[in-house]
This record gives structure tokens, C-alpha cells and sequence, in this order.
């Protein structure tokens, strides 16, 4: 809401900045300057740029340059060239506007836009022809600038533009876990469209250009929370589908310990005390970040809105059928291997990854796919594999993080499970509020009680509940080596970032000192 108020105030004081612009300008109508869309109409007459260009300002997006061109060349045409001049107009045009408002020294040039155009094409011409005379005629150009003014402008807009494009268009990722194999690797460096699923408008506005969350080497974030914008989403191109990767914001990242190698949850911190106590001992505090500022996962949409998903000895089945496997999907088998005849160079020609391998006696750990199973099977024929059995209970380890619900639920036997759709009303009661509870309380912005027996909703007693987002399940390709929905829940629409395109490159184990992986470069990252 303070954002908004900002953005009106803005534009009252901008309009009331424009009429004596307009009127030192001889403008016909100087009160133009007071009705919304012809002022900007009146302002492209004044700089010189034709009435259409004033529809650009409908484009979101495309409007943030325009507006900034325009600001620039209002106040170039009453003859303010200089660096600052052209910065207070990026930063605050309204203040801009009443500084010359005010300078009776300011006159009213004539459109700055043809008159430099005019300028630069004699010029043009007078040194293809070596016309000194015209040369002379023309002096020093009024829009000269230093070499010096130029190099800041080129870099403030190389700055401007690259930000532009990763928070509004396209961004570059690094695969850092094994929880994607064997789909997407450790190493793998993605391209990721932000306009397949929609562009996402920043909520976050004040932020350090071109960093995501923290600051490199010292350990703070780098944006502020407040002021901040709601959530809007324009220009779909297409609707997410089951088994699409998808690049989200951590769902529960809201609360986290950041340590040097990855961020934890709150949740991670109950779930294992040692985290809590390594955190207190390091000086770690726990964080909270906006929704736009989480951390970065990729997994793979298995689950969408209004879905029922189970999962029966690591099948997954949606609405009651057996879904479609990714080609590589891969789960941990036990290699066990008495006679010492495992050759790991060969493991890794076979594109295991030996980024997460357990070792024990006799016995190994590895994440593998059935083409790579078979293979093994041929190759070491003395070496006994087992698919590992990830079957085991641990109430309150896995969604719903509750010692009741979903008690027996783990890694390969989940659910059944409904995932939520904008619109769709559940029944709720204290039995299954562990299901909602995150939605309802944190994502939904509801304020959510449980008492004798009965639940509140904003102080009101509710039995059911209508959903205001789309949700969706996210899974990694590494079955039994992924944090997933199965650890944390539900992805909500607004936590969507994008859409994976291509890998552009791809670094052995996440270093380019192990070398590069050619076959991968410039591959589809959406193979299933």
C-alpha cells in the first residue's frame, strides 16, 4: 500500500511539475498537463517524439525505458545537458521538472529529439564532404559529451539493461545438488525464461542490481523488504504441465539459518536440533526473506492444481493412474562389491555421479537410473545390486511435519493428497488442518488458530476453506536424494519463477577444473 501511495503521489506532483514545463514551452494548452494520458501525449509534442510513442507507456515493462527517455529529453529541450541534470530526471522526474520550473534561466529550446537529429545528420554530412565551412558553421556540438560522461553512461545502462532482462525476461542458473539426476546434473548452467509462465513483477523494489539474495563475502542480504509491491503476474505464454521443470522460489525459505554452503529452514532446524545448535555456535541468525528473495530450486511438476497425488513403493499416481517416468528417473541402490572389483572411472563414463556416493563396507551407495543399472550388471558381473528400500516411517519428518498426520508417510509410500486449486473449497477440521496449515497461516496471509476442538480463521470458527492461489507439486529426478514437496509441501503460483530453455554450459561436478561436458552444451533442459 506505501507503495502505491509513492507511485500516486508521484504522479500528482508530476502533473503539477509539467503545466509551467509546458506553459514556458508555449504549449496551447498548458492544462493539458492535468489529464491523465494527454499530458503524456502533450509531453512527446514538446520534446519532439511523435503522439504515438505516448501508447508505449501502456506496455508494462517497456514503459519503465520509455518513461526514463522521455524524462531525459524533457529537460535536455529546455537546455539542461549535463550528467546530473540527466540523472536527477532518471531518479525523481517531478523534482526534475520543478527545479526548471523554478530556473529562470531555463528556456524552452525546441524539441530536443529532431533538433539532434538535424544536428548529427549535417554533421554527418559535412565531414563525409569535408565541408569546413559547414563544419565551422556548426561549432561545438550541444551534445557533445566527455569521453569520461560517456563511459558512465555506458556502463549505468549495460547495468540497467542486464538487470532489466534477468528480473523481467531471462536468467541463468547453476544446477548445485544431484537432486535433478540423472535429468539435469551438478554443473549444468541453464538458461531460464521468466515470460513462459507469465513475468512476475518484482515485490522486492529496493535491491542491489544483478544479486538474488546475498551479498558475496559478507554474508548480508541485498535488498530491503520495505517498501515492497504485491504480487502480479502479466503475459503468460503457456500454463505449467505435469513433468515440467520448473525454477521456483523455496517454499519454505521464508525462515532460514544461511550457512556458507546452502540455506536451512526453520523446519530443517526442528527437524534436526543440530542445525539450531551448529547455527547458534557459528553467530548464524535465522532470516526471513519476501517471497522474490527465497532461494532458487528446479524440480520437476508432477502435481498440478486440483490434483490427488500418491505415491505407492516410488511410483507416483495422479488422480488414481501410474504417471509417465522421466527417462532417467533415478532411485539409490546398494552395489555391493566383496572382491574389490568396482572401477569408478568406468561408474563415471557410464554418467553416474559420483558427486553423492556413499561408501561402506563392501558396500556402495549410488543414485542410479534402470539403463545404468543394466549396464553395471554386465560390466561387474561379481558386484550384488540392490534397490535401496526407502520405506521407512518418521513421523514429522516429511509434509505435513506432523506427528499424527501422515505419520506413515516417507520417501516411496505418500499420500493420498490433494493439492490445491484457486476457487476449490476443502473441508477442514483439526484433523487435517496440518495439510493447510502453511497455506492457510503463511501463504495465504490468514491469521489461523486451533482451539478445543475447533478452527479459527481470522477469530471466525470455519469447517471449510476456499482456496485464494494455485498450488503445485514439485519432485526431483533423484527419487531418493531430493528435498522436495515430499519434505516441505505445496509450491504456491506466486513462488513460480520461470521456465528452464537450454543448458549453455555444463562443469563436471560443479567445477570447471574438472573439465566441461561438450555433449551437454546447448541441450534442451526440458527432456523428459
Amino acid at each position: 500500500m506505501s507503495v502505491l501511495i509513492f507511485l500516486v503521489v508521484s504522479y500528482v506532483l508530476m502533473s503539477l511539475t509539467l503545466y509551467p514545463l509546458f506553459k514556458k514551452a508555449g504549449a496551447s494548452k498548458p492544462s493539458d498537463a492535468y489529464i491523465p494520458g494527454v499530458n503524456f501525449i502533450r509531453w512527446c509534442e514538446v520534446i519532439g517524439q511523435p503522439k504515438w510513442w505516448a501508447a508505449l507507456l501502456l506496455i508494462p515493462v517497456v514503459n519503465i525505458f520509455i518513461f526514463v527517455g522521455m524524462a531525459v529529453d524533457m529537460v535536455r529541450s529546455f537546455g539542461k545537458m549535463s550528467l546530473g541534470d540527466s540523472a536527477l530526471a532518471v531518479i525523481y522526474a517531478p523534482l526534475s521538472f520543478y527545479k526548471i520550473s523554478k530556473d529562470d534561466n531555463a528556456k524552452y529550446e525546441g524539441p530536443i529529439v529532431p533538433r539532434e537529429k538535424e544536428f548529427k545528420k549535417n554533421l554527418q554530412e559535412a565531414r563525409k564532404k569535408n565541408d569546413k565551412k559547414a563544419l565551422a558553421k556548426l561549432g561545438r556540438s550541444p551534445f557533445h559529451k566527455s569521453g569520461g560522461r560517456e563511459w558512465i553512461e555506458s556502463v549505468v545502462f549495460a547495468v540497467f539493461a542486464a538487470a532489466f532482462i534477468r528480473m523481467f525476461l531471462i536468467e541463468a542458473y547453476m544446477i548445485p545438488t544431484s537432486s535433478m539426476e540423472g535429468s539435469l546434473l551438478v554443473g549444468d548452467h541453464l538458461f531460464v525464461s521468466k515470460a513462459h509462465y507469465g513475468i512476475r513483477t518484482p515485490m522486492t523494489v529496493l535491491q542491489i542490481p544483478l544479486l538474488h539474495n546475498t551479498i558475496p563475502w559478507v554474508n548480508s542480504e541485498s535488498y530491503l523488504k520495505k517498501p515492497s509491491l504485491p504480487y502480479w503476474r502479466i503475459f503468460k505464454f503457456q500454463d505449467i504441465k505435469h513433468n515440467d521443470p520448473v525454477v521456483f522460489n523455496y517454499p519454505a525459505g521464508d525462515s532460514v539459518y544461511v550457512f556458507p554452503d546452502r540455506s536451512y529452514s526453520a523446519q530443517d532446524a526442528r527437524n534436526n536440533p543440530n542445525l539450531a545448535r551448529a547455527a547458534a555456535q557459528m553467530g548464524i541468525s535465522l532470516k526471513t526473506r519476501p517471497i522474490d528473495k527465497k532461494d532458487h530450486y528446479i524440480k520437476r511438476c508432477i502435481g498440478l492444481p486440483g490434483d490427488t497425488l500418491e505415491i505407492r513403493s516410488g511410483q507416483v499416481y495422479i488422480n488414481g493412474k501410474e504417471v509417465e517416468n522421466p527417462s532417467n528417473l533415478q532411485f539409490t541402490y546398494i552395489l555391493r562389491d566383496p572382491n574389490k572389483t568396482l572401477d569408478y572411472q568406468k561408474l563415471a563414463n557410464l554418467g553416474v555421479s559420483l558427486y553423492d556416493v556413499y561408501n561402506g563396507f563392501e558396500q556402495n551407495l549410488f543414485n542410479l537410473d534402470h539403463a545404468q543399472v543394466e549396464e553395471i550388471v554386465k560390466l561387474f558381473p561379481e558386484v550384488v545390486i540392490e534397490k535401496v528400500d526407502r520405506g521407512e516411517a518418521s513421523p514429522g519428518a516429511y509434509f505435513p511435519n506432523d506427528a499424527e498426520y501422515g505419520k506413515d508417510w516417507n520417501v516411496d509410500n505418500f499420500g493420498p493428497i490433494y493439492i490445491p486449486a484457486k476457487g476449490e473449497t476443502v473441508k477442514i477440521g483439526p484433523k487435517n488442518i496440518a495439510l493447510y496449515r502453511r497455506v492457510i497461516g503463511v501463504y495465504e496471509g490468514h491469521k489461523l488458530e486451533v482451539k478445543q476442538g475447533k478452527v479459527y480463521i481470522d477469530g471466525e470458527v470455519v469447517t471449510e476453506y476456499t482456496f485464494d492461489l494455485d498450488y503445485y507439486w514439485m519432485m526431483g529426478d533423484n527419487r531418493h536424494n531430493s528435498e522436495d514437496s515430499r519434505v516441505w509441501g505445496f509450491v504456491p503460483s506466486d513462488h513460480i519463477v520461470g521456465k528452464p530453455l537450454f543448458i549453455w554450459l555444463s562443469t563436471k561436478q560443479g567445477s570447471i577444473r574438472n573439465g566441461l561436458r561438450w555433449n551437454r552444451m546447448f541441450t534442451n533442459a526440458n527432456k523428459m
